[in-house]
């Protein structure tokens, strides 16, 4: 170890006033492998140890500071306040320790950065507006599905971002909101001629009744919303094709298969060359805010503040 290291070594350990003179450097590497990437599990491949073995360490570095850590979940932690703290105390020393031992983010690279969300929103939007930062250099890791089981796997460290469809409850993350995704009532323009030749064509809840419902879950969640707040009554229709997402459902309508409620940035282009058509123009169509969410601790990446940071100013022109 030459004098730099040395001098570093000291200095994380000199900083933290909640730790004992000469507290282990594994245990702090430990903790800040453990706070940033959410979990046990989630830290100990990058660390290079066995899930007991981090499990382990931070039960020792609590014996050392007398404090809870991190609040056990059932899926995942949590840091505590005194968790939160240490953090910022110690992580600008060990980061500058990796990197003069060539393992840290100045060394040239940054960890990836978890994002997910919807799979059309990610499609669509998300990815073009992450796209300069990722010929820039960021590392971008991405997984689709549907918000529940994304903040799940955030709460157990797996992501650093989720853009969710509904805010998640509880404290245990932090979000904002992001933007609002505008719903629309399309079909093709095969359709839409005949909806308007049916008999019944002043009321379009009754003309639709002929017209095969596309939709991607058998109840109908976003139809029955479009129903609820723009026609003020219960959807009555039931589905002729349902499919796994909303990629599915714009290609059937899209083929002819009937209509259907779909987000606005996903059908736009087609809408605007004519291959959809909006069969009802409501003054306030539905909305659903997106929200932003992040992990404890995430922000410890830079590269997760730049990819929030890109994702709060691009959605200003979504």
């Amino acid at each position: 170890m030459n004098d730099r290291t040395a001098d570093l070594a000291e200095t994380v350990t000199a900083g933290a006033r909640q730790l004992p003179a000469h507290a282990d450097l594994n245990l702090l590497r430990t903790f800040l492998a453990v706070y940033r990437s959410g979990s046990f599990t989630a830290a100990a491949p990058q660390l290079g140890l066995s899930q007991p073995t981090v499990t382990a360490q931070i039960r020792t570095l609590e014996q050392q500071t007398g404090r809870e850590l991190f609040t056990r979940l059932p899926r995942g932690v949590e840091p505590t306040p005194l968790a939160h703290e240490l953090a910022a105390q110690v992580a600008p020393p060990l980061d500058a320790l990796a990197a003069l031992e060539g393992g840290g983010p100045s060394a040239g690279r940054t960890a990836p950065v978890h994002l997910a969300g919807p799979s059309e929103l990610l499609c669509v939007r998300v990815l073009p507006a992450l796209a300069p930062l990722v010929a820039g250099g960021l590392q971008l890791r991405v997984t689709q599905g549907q918000t529940e089981p994304l903040l799940e796997e955030m709460r157990a460290g797996r992501h650093d971002l989720v853009i969710a469809t509904r805010r998640p409850r509880g404290r245990a993350l932090e979000s904002v909101p992001l933007a609002d995704e505008e719903y629309v009532l399309v079909a093709s323009p095969a359709w839409v001629r005949r909806v308007g030749e049916h008999p019944e064509a002043g009321d379009l809840c009754a003309a639709l009744r002929d017209v095969p419902l596309v939709t991607y879950a058998e109840d109908l969640p976003i139809a029955r919303r479009y129903w609820r707040n723009v026609f003020g009554k219960q959807l009555t229709a039931s589905a002729a094709v349902t499919v796994p997402n909303l990629y599915a459902v714009l290609s059937a309508v899209n083929a002819g298969a009937g209509y259907s409620v779909l987000p606005h940035s996903l059908c736009q282009e087609y809408v605007d060359a004519g291959r959809l058509v909006l069969l009802h123009e409501p003054e306030e169509p539905p909305l659903n805010t997106l929200f932003l969410v992040q992990r404890p601790g995430a922000d410890a990446n830079p590269d997760v503040l730049r990819v929030r940071d890109r994702l709060r100013t691009a959605a200003a022109a979504w």
